[in-house]
């Protein structure tokens, strides 16, 4: 099979904007996916564009999430345009219930000029909470992440990309140090560039394909289950934050109740342990969903880093292979800025954001 400039592995958000990225500087793109694109975790997601606690991250978090913050009005947008389709770019605003680190939180808000307001007694008319120096951000947005995935992988095919879904790996031929072939159940694609966007996979593709080149990355999945209720419009009007679990209010009604976090959990199976406690917690702040069906239960793997802070770059030992993976909770809401990271740094042109922290050695490296 005649190779593209750039073969991307994983078919998620990262591999997707990863590849739009490269698509508008002019190369040609594969992108290789196990199974059907935007199947994983980025579908998983609740879609909420900001860390959930974001003055509690990493200072190399909020240099990817507040520049891909800053791109999705008119990414969402312009995937309209060129594709019909809506992701449904919401300016909702987070409610987050309790703070405990307010002082922490309104020098992060007012440091990068995010918008606060008090939140008041009307914000509370009917949820059951308890409140500890609550706070409103009306400028958070959420994005209804199958639809964004939808509009991302139409855009890419309109720009020419070769996606072949269905594409398990089964090796890789390495020669001088860099990878020449990938071998799959869709037979042998040769590569100039090859990029891994492969999420809580990464770790095990290459203690089976590459061992002995390099340690694998530290990257480990972390389950997260989900609930959908279907609610009438207006049920909910901005998402909520309480405590490590929240409400998302879609633009139909539908309400997404998240999640749990189960670290080192490598299946999808579903609880009823996890089932019992979002439904417990989802009626409990917001009383109206006990009278409104519960649809769907679902989970996704995560792929979980130490500090949420994901791999971008060159493998230091394989010349033409790199990384954007290990984004954690946020893969989101940091992946515009991770994609042009990456594509970047590959074409050799100047990076907004320091990429030194995302670096395979990036642990040698102060995170914060």
């Amino acid at each position: 099979m005649e190779s593209s400039d750039i073969t991307i592995i994983g078919a998620g958000v990262i591999g997707l904007m990863t590849a739009r990225e490269f698509l508008n500087a002019g190369a040609s793109v594969t992108i290789l996916e196990k199974n059907l694109c935007g199947q994983e975790a980025s579908w998983a997601g609740g879609g909420i564009l900001s860390p959930l606690y974001p003055w509690r991250q990493a200072q190399a978090i909020t240099a990817l999430v507040l520049p891909s913050l800053k791109c999705y009005p008119k990414l969402a947008e312009n995937l309209y345009e060129n594709t019909g389709i809506d992701c449904e770019w919401e300016q909702s605003g987070l409610l987050i219930t309790q703070n405990p680190d307010a002082e922490a939180a309104q020098n992060w808000c007012h440091k990068y000029e995010i918008k606060t307001e008090v939140a008041d007694a009307l914000f509370f008319e009917n949820l059951t909470a308890d409140l500890h120096n609550p706070v409103f951000l009306p400028e958070i947005a959420q994005i209804r992440n199958p639809c964004l995935l939808k509009a991302l992988k139409q855009d890419v095919l309109n720009k020419g990309a070769r996606l072949i879904e269905n594409c398990e790996l089964t090796s890789f031929t390495l020669h001088n140090q860099n990878i020449c072939d990938v071998h799959s159940s869709q037979g042998k694609i040769s590569t100039k560039e090859i990029i891994m966007t492969t999420g809580a996979w990464t770790r095990s593709i290459f203690q089976q394909h590459l061992i002995g080149f390099f340690d694998a990355p530290e990257i480990y999945a972390a389950k997260g289950q989900m609930l959908l209720f279907d609610a009438p419009p207006n049920t909910l009007t901005h998402i909520v934050l309480d405590d490590d679990q929240y409400l998302i209010p879609r633009r139909d009604g539908k309400i997404i109740a998240g999640s749990t976090v189960e670290y080192n959990v490598f299946h999808k199976d579903l609880t009823i342990e996890a089932l019992e406690k979002l439904m417990r917690f989802a009626t409990t702040l917001l009383p109206a969903l006990k009278n409104v069906p519960m649809i769907k239960h679902w989970a996704g793997l995560r792929p979980a880093t130490e500090k949420g802070i994901p791999y971008i770059g060159r493998h230091p030992k394989i010349h033409n292979l790199s990384l954007n993976a290990g984004h954690f909770r946020n893969g989101l809401t940091m992946a515009p800025a991770s994609a042009q990271l990456l594509v970047d740094l590959i074409l050799n042109r100047p990076t907004v954001v320091n990429p030194t922290p995302y670096q395979f050695y990036k642990h040698l490296y102060a995170a914060t």
